[in-house]
């Protein structure tokens, strides 16, 4: 975590694919599979997929390959709308996703199955977090920093804080608050619609919100 004072470091999660040698060719089988995974798996499936380069209308791995790969818009629909960041623990969040496709389930027992070639893979990452050499003392270095950054630091310090703080705020904000008392800028900052971006996106956000508190006060 950034620490709270005048200084915010840049970290960045480095990441290695590992495959859980599981996967599913229908929904039953995801179902099936998704109970038993680990939880390193269903965070790589839900909370990671925010790090890859994504479709904005989907909100999870089993919602895009439901809706891509077996065209069920219908239950797509159901699991881009749950939101990971709502919910304490993996295994909530986990309860959640097996309910929705029991009841998807339910009300059509006879999914479709994928052809060959495009079955879900179960896959989990090991992470390793560093510093990336960059320091700022204030909000001015701060924007300037969040233009060059590499976009994992974005993921990590954005999106990844909400699940390793157990709570709704990330790095920046958190730092922007607390570090610089810049409390309105942080609560801004923390509106931003997550699943309305990519990573990149989200950057641009940013850099246009600090770019506009900076204008106002000439802050440096």
């Amino acid at each position: 975590m950034a620490e709270i004072n005048n200084c915010f470091e840049f970290k960045r999660a480095y990441t290695v694919l590992i495959s859980t040698g599981r996967s599913a060719a229908s929904i039953r089988e995801m179902l099936d599979v998704l109970k038993e995974v680990s939880a390193g798996s269903v965070f790589h499936h839900t909370y990671q997929y925010f790090m890859k380069a994504h479709h904005l209308s989907y909100t999870n791995d089993f919602a895009q390959w439901a809706g891509e790969s077996l065209e069920e818009r219908a239950l797509s629909e159901r699991l881009s709308s749950i939101d990971p960041f709502e919910f304490s623990s993996i295994e909530e969040l986990r309860k959640k996703i097996v309910q929705t496709i029991e009841e998807f389930l339910e009300e059509f027992p006879t999914p479709r199955r994928v052809f060959p070639g495009d079955e879900f893979y179960f896959n989990e990452t090991l992470s390793f977090v560093y510093p990336v050499g960059i320091r700022v003392t204030n909000l001015n270095e701060f924007f300037h920093a969040l233009k060059t950054v590499d976009g994992q630091c974005i993921y990590y310090h954005f999106y990844e804080a909400r699940t390793r703080l157990e709570h709704s705020m990330d790095d920046f904000s958190m730092w922007i608050e607390h570090g610089l008392g810049e409390k309105a800028l942080a609560e801004e900052i923390r509106n931003i619609d997550l699943f309305m971006h990519t990573t990149e996106g989200i950057r641009n956000r940013l850099i246009g919100i600090i770019q506009e508190r900076l204008l106002e006060g000439g802050l440096s």
